[in-house]
């Protein structure tokens, strides 16, 4: 498979997320400011997942540029990858709907993990097919970003069940660390 043909279907895959979350989402029932107040629960759960999922795809997408070629193992870990991230609207609408209760809100940290760990798998499946002096393990040197985000995430599904709105919050952080396009990658592809 052709590495244009394994981001495509990644996209495709993506945004098909994106829209199942966005149909999940209930009209307001009322015409005043109370009845758009009730769904701002569900609303923000929907923003801090639509985000998550923009970062996946942005930083995939700058993976996949860092590599050369995909294999089967590549091919795998793309797929478990994209296994966690579609749970995603699952514990969206989960942790939404219950208001941040703590069994719901730790789920969800649980997939985001899962997730973070799958795309570490992947990005070692990649340096392992194309050696540490491959341009993707260049870029990602340390990844203390990626360490820190883990380590955040395992303490905010912890915390989901002492104060559930500190674990969204952690969430929240998490997600503005990675809201800047990871620039490791841009910068080793443009020497």
């Amino acid at each position: 498979m052709s590495k244009g043909r394994l981001e495509a279907f990644s996209d495709g895959v993506i945004a098909i997320l994106i829209t199942i979350m966005v149909l999940e989402l209930r009209v307001p029932h009322g015409e005043g400011w109370e009845a758009l107040a009730l769904l701002g629960p569900a609303f923000s759960t929907y923003v801090l997942s639509f985000i998550y999922l923009g970062i996946y795809w942005n930083n995939h997408h700058h993976m996949l540029h860092a590599t050369d070629r995909i294999n089967g193992r590549i091919l795998w870990a793309n797929l478990h990858l994209l296994f966690w991230l579609s749970l995603v609207p699952v514990t969206t609408g989960w942790m939404g709907d219950s208001h941040l209760a703590p069994i719901p809100t730790a789920v969800y940290g649980a997939d985001l993990l899962l997730a973070a760990i799958a795309y570490i798998i992947l990005q070692a499946a990649i340096t392992a097919d194309q050696g540490a002096g491959s341009r993707l393990a260049a870029a990602v040197g340390r990844d203390i970003k990626g360490k820190l985000s883990l380590a955040l995430i395992v303490a905010a599904i912890g915390l989901a069940f002492v104060q559930p709105w500190f674990s969204a919050a952690l969430y929240a952080l998490v997600a503005s660390i990675w809201l800047v396009p990871d620039r490791r990658i841009e910068q080793v592809l443009s020497r």
